[in-house]
């Protein structure tokens, strides 16, 4: 949200308010369109006032597409940890025994 509001009409309900920019912070965006917030798919951000503002993000926070596309990001962010600790273990395991292979070899020499 800008720091400072603007006197303008209210994309909203159309009066003249001191008005924001409210920017989403969502963190929804993984590319290709397959999540994104409806604050982000609109192409043109709307200006609008505390209230206006507060009516529209009540109507998403109660919209149910919306709580199922977050438990859907939540499993796939979760199964992508796993995957991202799964390769490091891996890689950790593959180091020692490479490590373990030159010091049998630097022994038999």
């Amino acid at each position: 949200m800008t720091s400072q509001p603007i006197e303008a009409r209210c994309d909203g309900c159309k009066q003249p308010r001191p008005l924001f920019l409210y920017e989403p912070d969502c963190g929804l965006h993984l590319g290709a369109g397959a999540f994104t917030c409806p604050w982000c798919s609109i192409p043109k951000q709307p200006l609008l006032c505390t209230p206006c503002w507060s009516a529209r993000k009540e109507r998403e926070d109660n919209d149910p597409q919306l709580a199922e596309e977050d438990a859907t990001f939540r499993k796939i962010a979760a199964a992508n940890a796993r995957y991202a600790a799964r390769q490091e273990a891996d890689r950790a395991a593959l180091e020692g025994i490479a490590r373990a292979t030159e010091q049998a070899e630097g022994s038999a020499q």
